[in-house]
């Protein structure tokens, strides 16, 4: 699993179904659409409008069809997802020594 961390913003629309329906269920509502691809929820967290989501899927392919789906609906605008690390995958990443020539140099 690849564990992204996911932010986007409500818009007015979506906001109004975040008071009507609370946090709680929109918490629910996201684990629901990350277990039908095969994913997790670590975490959620709000700053309104903004969201952000730490979750576990599959692959990039799955990321980007949980994106669309999320977007298509008008409530959340078009946010951010990044692949994120653990401090034990950071270790590996920092053994690697890529050759590498900067531009210019």
């Amino acid at each position: 699993m690849i564990k992204y961390l996911m932010q986007g913003d409500y818009t007015a629309e979506g906001v109004k179904g975040l008071l009507k329906d609370g946090g709680s269920a929109r918490e629910q509502a996201v684990k629901k659409l990350l277990a039908s691809l095969g994913g997790t929820l670590d975490s959620m967290y709000f700053s309104p409008p903004t969201y952000f989501i730490v979750a576990n899927l599959p692959d990039p392919v799955t990321a980007a069809a949980l994106a669309a789906t999320v977007f298509a609906t008008g409530a959340v605008s078009p946010g951010k997802s990044s692949e994120i690390l653990t401090p034990t995958e950071m270790d590996e990443a920092a053994k690697k020594h890529p050759t590498y020539r900067a531009p210019g140099i």
